[in-house]
């Protein structure tokens, strides 16, 4: 595995490999899009004092774009930081090292891959690397996370709590606004989440290739924190394509294609 991961080669090369290189039609050089730089994603601001509001805003943004950007929502700036820079170190050490603590569960609970992972087939490979690991509440799979680098498996740890309880609350807000049961969504709707961190290496050609397909999320909700400065994500509404612009301290919120 160590030798496929694009951060372990992506420096040796001049041009794209070849088996990255997207049809001529998907490549962003060729591709024909339609930007839409007029329309914003909604952005929530989940420090109000108003819930009725809170909730139309959601429902109403939910229905529009299926994406919306959550501020003031708890989570700490210092563990957002402290998060997104463990990441960045663990994507960052050496290649053997990375394979050696993402590959201790033989149930591959915890795993690190290239471009979409060993599941799905496609014409071209993504410029990407991915680490991903189940986080439940019960703390079970834990043993099996990276212990490098060090802090790590408290720094997520604490991350995971803290953005299962924000899930858990906007899929509240979310049940009574749709007039749903309370606590709809706890359970075996929500008792599985999964942590991925991608990492994109800087590329040589990055008119040839993507790092990552057009999709649908196939799960209930995703909480997505951007990285700082860095506009990469797009949505496709009404047949043009809309920049996610980061907020700080921000995150974007996806209603996924089981919701």
């Amino acid at each position: 595995m160590d030798g496929k991961l694009v951060s372990s080669w992506y420096n040796l090369h001049s041009s794209v490999p070849q088996s990255y290189v997207q049809p001529p039609e998907r490549q962003p050089c060729n591709a024909v899009h339609v930007l839409s730089t007029n329309q914003k994603v909604p952005v929530i601001d989940l420090g109000g004092h108003d819930r009725d509001d809170i909730i139309r805003n959601i429902i109403k943004a939910s229905e529009e774009y299926g994406f919306f950007q959550v501020v003031n929502h708890g989570v700490a700036k210092e563990l957002m930081d402290d998060t997104y820079k463990i990441f960045k170190e663990f994507h960052a050490m050496l290649a053997n090292e990375k394979v050696r603590e993402s590959s201790k569960d033989p149930n591959g609970s915890c795993k690190l891959y290239t471009s979409c992972g060993g599941n799905i087939n496609d014409v071209a490979k993504y410029w990407k690397d991915s680490l991903e690991h189940r986080c439940p509440p019960s703390g079970e799979f834990t043993w099996y996370w990276p212990e490098k680098p060090d802090g790590y498996r408290e720094i997520v740890g604490r991350y995971t709590q803290e953005l299962r309880a924000l899930a858990l609350r906007i899929l509240d807000l979310i049940s009574e606004g749709l007039e749903l049961n309370p606590n709809y969504f706890t359970g075996e709707l929500s008792d599985s989440p999964v942590v991925i961190s991608h990492h994109y290496p800087p590329c040589p050609e990055p008119s040839l290739t993507l790092g990552a397909p057009q999709h649908k999320d196939p799960n209930i909700l995703t909480i997505l924190f951007q990285q700082p400065e860095i506009t990469a994500l797009q949505i496709l509404k009404d047949g043009a394509w809309i920049p996610i612009e980061p907020i700080p301290n921000a995150f974007v919120v996806n209603m996924g294609f089981m919701l």
